[in-house]
């Protein structure tokens, strides 16, 4: 069984931020960002963790910045511990196989988003208005019904506790500036297109998913983590039939068992059974092997 990694503290290292999942330390030119096995839902961390989901994402992450190197460059200088500075071997353990040491980039002020199918709030959107993210979409769209053609709906980023809004291909674009923009969105396309050309072929749907972009010399480059289960909807092949929502491989799951309960969505998070726990880690391990195999 994996050890369980809910929170780091490294003497001596500047700690940064501690977000939902990582926690990242500051090393001046440099980042070091850990992948904990903290899992939220609806912006809400949960109390409990789903053991070696770090170590997954990790591997997730690092099989699709592999693939995507030729479309964009990213943030990441090495995964391997004995690589990383100095000050950071003396925690190597912890560290193995669920960090990575990176770039410091700065942060592009949108979340960037592409759906290929309807749902979560696309869905919702669409609902009440016929669109999603000022796309007009089709009348008549069943909840999961694949789009004629993928559409970059990007957010705003919220601080964490606070929940991203959808926005306009013309808000992202006066935030970004329009050349930025038009570049931020052909890069997601293109990679969204070749992921889900990926997955398609080994059985996964992505339904949708978020990109984090920043600036490295002016340069732009893909940050964060990429086409994991956390950052993605992951739709079993086999299984898919539009008119509702899906089985997934992603924290779908858990979210829906939460909308079971009667909780406000709100801290304090309830507690989570063992067997939404070991089910969780199970859907996240299934992704990884299914994706990566061959």
């Amino acid at each position: 069984m994996d050890t369980i990694v809910m929170e780091t503290h490294f003497e001596g290292i500047n700690l940064w931020r501690r977000g939902k999942v990582r926690d990242v330390y500051d090393l001046g030119d440099t980042l070091l960002i850990v992948a904990t096995d903290r899992i939220s839902a609806f912006d809400v961390v949960m109390a409990d963790p789903i053991p070696g989901k770090g170590r997954i994402l990790t591997r997730i992450s690092r099989y699709w910045f592999d693939h995507m190197k030729e479309v964009v460059p990213n943030h990441v200088l090495s995964y391997d511990v004995s690589d990383y500075p100095a000050p950071l071997k003396p925690f190597a353990e912890q560290l193995k196989d669920r960090s990575m040491w990176v770039k410091k980039a700065q942060p592009l002020t949108i979340e960037c988003i592409v759906r290929g199918y309807l749902s979560g709030s696309g869905w919702k959107d669409y609902k009440k208005t016929g669109e999603t993210s000022g796309y007009k979409l089709p009348k008549g769209l069943k909840e999961s019904d694949r789009l004629e053609e993928p559409i970059f709906t990007p957010s705003t980023k919220a601080e964490q506790g606070e929940h991203d809004e959808n926005i306009t291909p013309e808000q992202a674009a006066r935030t970004l500036g329009k050349d930025l923009y038009d570049q931020v969105r052909a890069v997601s396309l293109d990679i969204y297109a070749r992921a889900a050309r990926t997955a398609l072929s080994k059985g996964i749907i992505i339904a949708d998913t978020k990109f984090e972009f920043g600036l490295y010399n002016n340069d732009l480059i893909l940050i964060d983590e990429l086409l994991t289960p956390d950052s993605s909807r992951f739709w079993p092949q086999d299984q898919y039939k539009p008119g509702g929502p899906q089985p997934s491989y992603d924290k779908q799951f858990l979210r829906d068992y939460l909308e079971s309960l009667n909780w406000n969505k709100q801290p304090p998070p309830p507690p989570l059974p063992d067997e939404i726990i070991r089910k969780t880690r199970e859907k996240y391990e299934e992704a990884l092997l299914v994706l990566t195999r061959g």
